[in-house]
Formats: C-alpha cells, structure tokens, sequence
C-alpha cells in the first residue's frame, strides 16, 4: 500500500544479532504497547465501530505476540526486562496535529508507518537468523505487522477523504525516514 522512504540497512541486523536478548527484551515490550496503544484507540473512540472492531482484534494480537516473546525469553532465561523509553516512538509521535480529526488522522497513519517499520526490520531479523524457531517466529511476525500497516491506512480511508490521507501519510513518511536516519543503531526494534 506505501512504502518507506528509509531503508535499514543489514548493519542494524548485526547489532541485533549480537545481542538478541536485549532484542527480545525490546520486542516483548513493543508488543505489550501496541497493544495498549489499541486499546487506548478504542477508548477515546468509541462511535468509531469499524476501529472499535479493528482495535480489539489487534490489542488481542499483540498481546497473543507479547506471550511468543516472553516464551523466547524464558526459553533463553533472560527475564522480561524493564520498558524503556523509545526515542523513534517519541520522535514521531511529534508529528500529531491538534484537532480531533486531525490527531486520530495523523495516529492512524503513524501506527501504519510504525508498523510498516516493524515489518521491514522483522523481516530482516528473520532473515538473519539461522534455520529453526526463532526463524519461523519472526516470519510469521513479519507478515502479522505487514497486515498491520495496510489496516491503519484502510482505517484512515473510511474515515477521512483518500487524497488528504495520501498526501498527509507521504508526510509523515518524510518525518519518519529523517528519524530514523538521526538514530543511532542499538540491539532494539528502533
């Protein structure tokens, strides 16, 4: 449906690799907030039926995600770790307009550019690992937050007119790409 306008390269992957339990420490509590992300979306609009719908279904998701991970990192025993604050989750989330319309338009689209992110580095990490479990988990990952992406745009498209999600989603694109530019590459999802 769109694609990013930073690419990351196999440098991250390394990173990742070389200490995949803070990794997973970091995915786990990526998961836990997307799904408190979802939620908090039903909450604050609830005469939206479509998201009310699309949200539980994706806080479940997430929660059902979390659950995988904390397996892994009990498998591995590495405990589940302490949230720790996200400078890519900050930074983007600056590009909220004020507005009711306005700022669920533009959290829509950010969820979908952070999931489009989420997909892009799962994937990568996917295919940087060696056959087995772990491989398959981030696979099968991937693909979760690839549907992710697209269900946050065919949300901002019911609600709001398609030329204006366009041209504000290419926005946020420009700002998301230069974030990810600017920080420096750690063992963590962003």
């Amino acid at each position: 449906m769109f694609e990013l306008k930073y690419h990351t390269p196999f440098e991250w992957t390394e990173g990742v690799l070389a200490d995949f339990d803070t990794f997973l420490q970091d995915h786990a509590a990526a998961e836990k907030k997307a799904s408190g992300m979802a939620m908090s979306m039903l909450s604050h609009y609830p005469d939206r039926r479509k998201l009310v719908r699309a949200m539980t279904d994706l806080a479940l998701e997430e929660m059902i995600h979390f659950k995988q991970v904390l397996k892994l990192l009990m498998e591995r025993d590495v405990s589940l770790g302490n949230d720790q604050k996200d400078p890519y989750i900050k930074q983007i989330r600056a590009v909220f307009r004020n507005g009711r319309d306005e700022f669920l338009m533009d959290r829509l689209l950010v969820a979908g550019v952070i999931e489009a992110r989420g997909h892009e580095r799962f994937s990568l990490v996917a295919e940087a690992l060696p056959p087995g479990k772990e491989k398959e988990f981030y696979v099968a990952i991937a693909k979760s937050e690839e549907k992710h992406k697209n269900l946050f745009v065919e949300l901002a498209y019911e609600y709001f007119d398609k030329q204006e999600v366009d041209a504000r989603l290419e926005e946020i694109l420009i700002a998301e790409a230069e974030i990810c530019k600017n920080i420096p590459f750690t063992a963590a999802l962003h």
